[in-house]
């Protein structure tokens, strides 16, 4: 019945928009094709838009109210598509699919680089003390932390455990390579939290904190401005090794049991391990071309625009440039990072598990290699079907 409610309501957009440029509506489908990279960007590009925090009650009710007559095959004569795809973009940048209520203006994702800029330029800012640097990462990774626990997967409740987990993970890392003159400290935290898990391997920690040590060390025989433009670049693997931290430790149980892969027809063939370290390798990467641009481009850009004469002449100036040029930095990132990988990766079964490439005729399968966006609201998979291009939401990435 609601299938025939939805086909007829289709019919009736379909023909309001005979001159429109806009797709034919699909309920709880992206709107641009996620096979391509262009595709993907032009998606995410949408869900990061900004534009959305400042929809007033009014309008949001208007847009929920036009996707359930849509749903329900009762939708007014002259709505076009745009129509139909503005209104599910509002309501899914401001309220939780599986709970149905608002997401705190900061934590959504639309508010993610908005709210994220200023800490972002906290974690650039020249000459920081030992306060400062643990203050700023302390702020990212707790904004991160927020963002992951307000959209997370409701539908399936996590321990609150594992959040905490992630972000003591990801705040002991980053604070330790940020200022490796405390590492002393937090290596042994480190160690207690993530040898539980069995996650980030202690050697590579130590080889992390010895690196930067080393670097700090280097950089002191430099000229003071060598030395700083290399110390602007610390955050950039403090940040990243938090990231990768953070992914292992939330999503270790992947590891250990497996996820499920797909035929081509959307068949459930089994559980794999040998996916799931895949799937959680492209995650880790996307993790860290994340902040890659974010704290690596601004100071390059910053250093130049230094020597002019108009910021030597105004120095006050400085931090008003380098915000705008974290912003622009932040706003073409986030979107290029989380558009490298599709959603649903395509692997070949020879590379699985026996039992996986026995229990299927086809020669390749499919995963979901976990969300760094909002999930869409009708894309949840059921527990033994699911449809080809659906998606999951994990609550793991931001």
């Amino acid at each position: 019945m609601a299938d025939t409610a939805t086909t007829a309501s289709a019919a009736a957009a379909s023909a309001a928009n005979a001159s429109s440029d806009a797709p034919p509506f699909q309920l709880g489908k992206p709107r641009f094709q996620q096979t391509s990279f262009y595709g993907r960007f032009r998606h995410f590009l949408d869900i990061i838009d900004p534009r959305t925090l400042f929809v007033t009650e009014r309008r949001l009710r208007e847009a929920v109210q036009l996707l359930e007559d849509y749903k329900h095959g009762t939708l007014r004569p002259g709505v076009t598509n745009e129509q139909l795809w503005s209104a599910q973009k509002i309501k899914q940048a401001i309220l939780h699919p599986d709970t149905n209520e608002k997401i705190f203006m900061p934590f959504r994702m639309s508010g993610y680089i908005p709210f994220g800029t200023p800490i972002v330029v906290g974690l650039l800012l020249p000459n920081q003390t030992l306060a400062s640097t643990v203050f700023w990462q302390w702020l990212n990774q707790s904004h991160n932390a927020c963002v992951n626990y307000a959209n997370r997967n409701a539908t399936k409740p996590s321990p609150v455990s594992k959040f905490i987990q992630g972000y003591l993970g990801a705040v002991i890392s980053a604070v330790s390579i940020a200022k490796p003159d405390i590492a002393d400290l937090f290596r042994w935290l480190t160690k207690r939290l993530l040898t539980c898990h069995q996650a980030c391997p202690a050697a590579q920690q130590e080889t992390s904190f010895v690196g930067l040590n080393v670097l700090v060390q280097k950089a002191n025989k430099f000229t003071p401005a060598t030395r700083l433009l290399i110390q602007r670049f610390v955050p950039f693997p403090a940040v990243a090794s938090a990231n990768i931290c953070n992914v292992v430790l939330m999503r270790y149980g992947e590891l250990e049991e497996g996820i499920d892969v797909l035929d081509s027809d959307g068949n459930l063939v089994g559980s794999s391990k040998i996916a799931a370290r895949h799937a959680l390798l492209e995650t880790a990467l996307t993790r860290v071309v994340l902040p890659m641009p974010i704290l690596v481009l601004p100071p390059i850009v910053m250093s130049m625009l230094e020597k002019t004469s108009l910021l030597q002449a105004r120095p006050r100036l400085l931090l008003p440039v380098q915000s705008l040029v974290c912003l622009a930095a932040f706003g073409l990132a986030l979107p290029l990072a989380i558009s490298l990988f599709p959603q649903m990766s395509e692997i070949e079964t020879s590379q699985l598990e026996p039992e996986i490439a026995q229990a299927t005729s086809s020669r390749t399968v499919v995963y979901n290699k976990g969300l760094e966006h909002l999930e869409l609201e009708e894309q949840r998979w059921p527990p033994r079907r699911r449809r080809w291009g659906e998606k999951r939401r994990t609550g793991t990435e931001p």
